[in-house]
């Protein structure tokens, strides 16, 4: 696995609540690449749990929209936005029992909307959450002038 920078971070009014580190009330998600996939290794602090250490689903739809909007920054190197989240929960997800992970990857393209899959593992690498988003994309020139994609380069370290 790669660990992917984030170029976003020195970037003035930049604090995102999935990935910007400084934010402190978000998730502050890193990323990493492993082939065809995004990937991202997350801690659940407890005051995101919504009843008895169970991380809320709120947060885990968050979670996997943010891991989907990487997927767009790395696979098709552009950004865009989302227009379409299905979340389906099959187990719990807790706060106090270690690190979970998603691993995200592009389905498939259907004209500028990219379909990506997301599946969320457990502490003990079970399967526990699955999501698949839309995502509007809009192309690299239009993505660097107008929401602040710094072009695939800015994701690796020289």
């Amino acid at each position: 696995m790669t660990k992917l920078i984030n170029p976003f971070v020195g970037i003035e009014d930049y604090n995102c609540f999935g990935c910007a580190p400084q934010n402190k009330n978000g998730l502050q998600m890193e990323f990493y690449e492993d082939g065809d996939e995004v990937v991202s290794l997350w801690d659940a602090p407890d005051h995101f749990q919504g009843y008895n250490y169970i991380l809320h689903g709120g947060v885990r739809a968050t979670l996997i929209d943010e891991l989907a909007a990487w997927v767009v920054f790395i696979k098709l190197k552009t950004a865009g936005y989302t227009t379409k989240l299905e979340v389906n929960y099959s187990g719990a997800v807790y706060t106090n029992r270690g690190q979970i992970s998603l691993r995200g990857r592009l389905r498939e393209m259907r004209k500028n909307i990219a379909v990506v899959d997301v599946d969320l593992y457990d502490e003990n690498g079970a399967a526990v959450t699955s999501g698949t988003a839309e995502y509007f994309t809009i192309p690299e020139k239009i993505a660097r002038k107008k929401m602040m994609y710094p072009g695939i380069e800015a994701f690796y370290s020289a």
